[in-house]
């Protein structure tokens, strides 16, 4: 072979060792995980793929599934800071960024206004049943995660680095709910679903969960770490093919757009933004890197494109009548660009 056709040779060696670094370091997390989590792996894949991206995640699942003990499991993992946010009806903003108070400063009793920081501040935040809350506080949540940032009485207050926010959605029981718009759901990176457990992992659960003691989880990675292997994502070599298919399977998935075929015109009502293409090179970045590879493959991109476009994409009445979820069309879109 080649060796200026090898993907190693276009990383510096620096870049290269953390590669394979990361890769390990991504199977002692699984390792820890297992301890607790059973099944889910491809869940855990994509919560690791987001965090390394520098992306947010949005899990959708029935109750019992273990979706708050997953995010709470992948934090203790981490030695950051972890707060969770139960999102009910009565949740106000300030209840998540936070609110000033009258303090007394000084010999004098001069009274003066001091913020205390909301659990927003944190670097791992887990939003639990987030779609339980009305507009006006899901739209802060959401601007922290889009801004970095927390705004009270005309003062900016930045967010720590790493920042990721994981939140949950129940699918089933949606009587006082808020829906998340669809402006609102482009925030997250992926949407990931959370299924059932197959009927041997459902036996181990039984078995592990009802005994006496818990694992106890070990860190793995800092928050310098984590940064560091952020910014290596970002440095992943990606071939000029990777990026036409992107921007060609987003353009696809707009009915308006003279490329997409028949059907999707005919199911679809509003496809996806420019976002989900960075987020499709970024996802197959992320996920090329915890697999110890030096480069990003179509297998990579195609293994994200349901998370990154599912959530994106809007079908209409004709679409809800034949039964084609977003899900559906995704997979159906991917499997014909396979075989075109």
């Amino acid at each position: 072979m080649d060796s200026t056709l090898d993907p190693a040779h276009q990383l510096p060696p620096d870049d290269v060792s953390a590669i394979d670094e990361l890769g390990k370091t991504y199977q002692a997390l699984r390792d820890e995980l297992a301890k607790i989590i059973i099944g889910q792996d491809d869940v855990v894949e994509k919560l690791a793929i987001c965090l390394f991206a520098r992306g947010h995640s949005l899990l959708m699942g029935v109750p019992g599934l273990a979706k708050t003990l997953l995010i709470s499991s992948v934090a203790q993992t981490f030695d950051l800071s972890f707060n969770r946010i139960q999102f009910t009806p009565d949740l106000m903003p300030s209840d998540i960024t936070g609110t000033d108070i009258i303090q007394e400063s000084g010999a004098g009793g001069r009274r003066e206004f001091e913020f205390i920081k909301g659990p927003v501040f944190a670097n791992i935040v887990l939003a639990d049943e987030i779609n339980r809350a009305p507009a006006k506080t899901q739209s802060a949540m959401l601007e922290a995660m889009q801004e970095n940032k927390v705004t009270a009485l005309g003062q900016t207050y930045t967010l720590d680095k790493p920042f990721f926010v994981l939140a949950t959605q129940n699918p089933i029981e949606q009587e006082g709910t808020y829906p998340l718009p669809e402006a609102q759901l482009d925030r997250f990176m992926f949407l990931i679903e959370v299924d059932y457990p197959s009927a041997e992992e459902e036996k181990r659960i039984a078995r592990e969960t009802t005994g006496s003691g818990s694992p106890t989880l070990s860190k793995l990675l800092d928050g310098p770490k984590v940064l560091a292997f952020q910014q290596l994502v970002r440095r992943v070599p990606v071939p000029e093919h990777l990026y036409d298919y992107a921007v060609k399977i987003v353009r696809m998935t707009r009915p308006g757009e003279p490329e997409s075929p028949t059907w999707i015109k005919e199911t679809v009502g509003w496809g996806a933004g420019p976002r989900a293409v960075q987020y499709l090179i970024l996802g197959a970045k992320s996920r090329a890197a915890l697999r110890g590879a030096y480069m990003a493959s179509l297998e990579d991109l195609e293994a994200v494109a349901p998370a990154v476009l599912t959530h994106r994409v809007i079908t209409n009445f004709a679409a809800e009548s034949q039964g084609m979820t977003s899900k559906k069309i995704i997979d159906r879109l991917v499997a014909e660009m396979r075989e075109s």
